[in-house]
């Protein structure tokens, strides 16, 4: 009996310490500053009655789609698929699954800056004659639904281009023509929002970022507004 207790007061303490430590790993794998989820990838439930609208487009698109949702409310339910839509190869890919079974009465959609985009190695995600193409393919499935279509021109970036040596994008211009030509060709309006935000882009984009302030977005967002407002007219 005396041996007995003698054991267990050593490995009491044994026991303990392999408790604390397996608890602070638990603790450590679980994290504590997870971002909450952004609301405008948030799925909507539609109001009956109203016209549904999709918005497609990459991260410049998400900075616009709650202000535009504002903005068309109690006139159009605004959907846009819960994720950056990115450029047009991985929209090719994605397209069936964004657009779904329902119908949309207009479908706004940009796609260029991931396209346009330079890697470290210096390859282009899409070259201007790749874009072309896929960008063709998008609209002939994006016609395809009978939705009234716009397209968005591609905002700008800053310093011509080069962000960073790892972050750095093609001629917008290039990328913006190239649109042109495909939209003109097909009977789609557009919605210039290059020139909306041009006067405005040192004020209202964020410093060495493609990306918008608020009022940036809201600004966007506006002219975006409109342009779906007048379809649906």
């Amino acid at each position: 009996m005396p041996v007995y207790s003698m054991n267990l007061r050593c490995v009491w303490p044994l026991l303990a310490g392999l408790i604390l430590c397996s608890a602070v790993a638990s603790a450590a794998e679980t994290p504590r500053d997870k971002p909450a989820p952004n609301p405008a990838l948030a799925a909507i439930v539609d109001t009956p009655g109203l016209p549904r609208v999709l918005l497609l487009g990459d991260s410049i698109s998400i900075g616009y789609t709650l202000p535009v949702r504002a903005a068309l409310a109690g006139r159009a339910n605004v959907h846009r698929p819960p994720v950056n839509c990115s450029s047009t190869g991985f929209a090719l890919a994605k397209i069936d699954a964004w657009l779904g079974r329902g119908s949309w009465a207009v479908i706004h959609f940009n796609f260029g800056l991931h396209d346009a985009k330079l890697p470290p190695e210096g390859v282009r995600h899409a070259s201007p004659e790749q874009y072309e193409k896929n960008l063709r393919q998008l609209v002939a499935r994006l016609r395809a639904t009978g939705a009234k279509l716009i397209w968005a021109t591609t905002t700008p970036v800053p310093n011509g281009g080069n962000l960073a040596p790892d972050r750095r994008f093609g001629d917008l211009a290039i990328y913006n023509a190239v649109a042109a030509r495909v939209m003109a060709e097909n009977g789609v309006a557009t919605d210039d929002l290059a020139a909306v935000v041009a006067p405005h882009v040192d004020a209202e984009r964020r410093p060495n970022d493609v990306h918008f302030t608020a009022a940036g977005s809201e600004r966007l967002a506006r002219a975006v507004a409109e342009s779906i407002a007048t379809a649906l007219r």
